[in-house]
């Protein structure tokens, strides 16, 4: 089967390389730059091109781009008209309307939200979400593209943040008001429920790694109250991880 990703970040890169033993794995990528970039990161598991229409004779493409509802509905309206009749379309958003999305593509009977997490090739989970039209064969063939990727598949109602981001994000929250109004360091916070409740890593560190301004525009999508000191450290340019500094610095 081919699998057309479209994007080139962290969860397009990671979806490709788990993707890249089971299929024939395409990633459009929107420029040169970023093709050269999702090259070195998918390695040897996927071809990256810069053509929409690279993508014209895939049997499911997953969109994999930032969570902003204008330019996804643009792109699944164009892949809805290039793909075959019979080809697949789905969208990795965990915040948006899966069925706003589903009716841009025009094919919303065979469209669904494949919410992956990041890192794609160690998180078990997909949230599965479809729209109201999607038909028993489209639900079934994703429950199956799930299963080849060896991943464990919930389906989930279609509503902002599924289940997973509902609840994490607001915890997330809870963490950065709670840095606010007590003298704590981050990383004693973030050790504490490290050894104190299990979790593999602190919240603080867990939306440097996730993205602040990503973490931001998932908390506006589920209607959850975004800390101000997120908005001034976005402001600041200081997003997490990929820009090396947020609640930490990195090398």
């Amino acid at each position: 089967m081919r699998l057309g990703i479209v994007g080139s970040g962290a969860i397009a890169c990671g979806l490709a390389r788990a993707a890249g033993d089971a299929f024939e794995v395409v990633v459009w990528a929107r420029s040169e730059g970023s093709a050269e970039r999702a090259c070195e990161a998918v390695e040897a598991a996927a071809t990256v091109v810069t053509e929409l229409e690279e993508l014209g004779s895939a049997d499911v493409v997953v969109e994999a781009v930032a969570e902003d509802p204008a330019l996804k509905a643009e792109l699944h309206g164009r892949l809805g008209a290039l793909l075959p009749e019979q080809a697949l379309l789905a969208t990795t958003t965990s915040a948006l309307s899966v069925s706003e999305l589903a009716a841009a593509s025009g094919r919303p009977d065979r469209f669904a939200a494949v919410h992956v997490f990041n890192p794609v090739e160690k998180m078990d989970l997909v949230e599965l979400g479809f729209p109201s039209e999607a038909t028993e064969s489209t639900r079934r063939r994703f429950h199956e593209l799930c299963r080849e990727l060896g991943k464990t598949a919930v389906e989930v109602p279609d509503s902002a943040g599924f289940v997973v981001n509902r609840l994490l994000f607001p915890y997330l929250f809870d963490a950065v008001r709670l840095l606010e109004r007590i003298d704590l360091e981050a990383d004693a916070l973030d050790t504490c429920m490290r050894l104190g409740a299990g979790h593999p890593m602190g919240p603080l560190a867990l939306l440097d790694f996730v993205g602040l301004d990503v973490a931001a525009a998932i908390g506006e999508a589920i209607g959850a109250d975004v800390p101000p000191r997120l908005h001034e450290l976005i402001a600041a340019g200081r997003l997490g991880r990929k820009t090396g500094a947020g609640f930490y610095d990195y090398d």
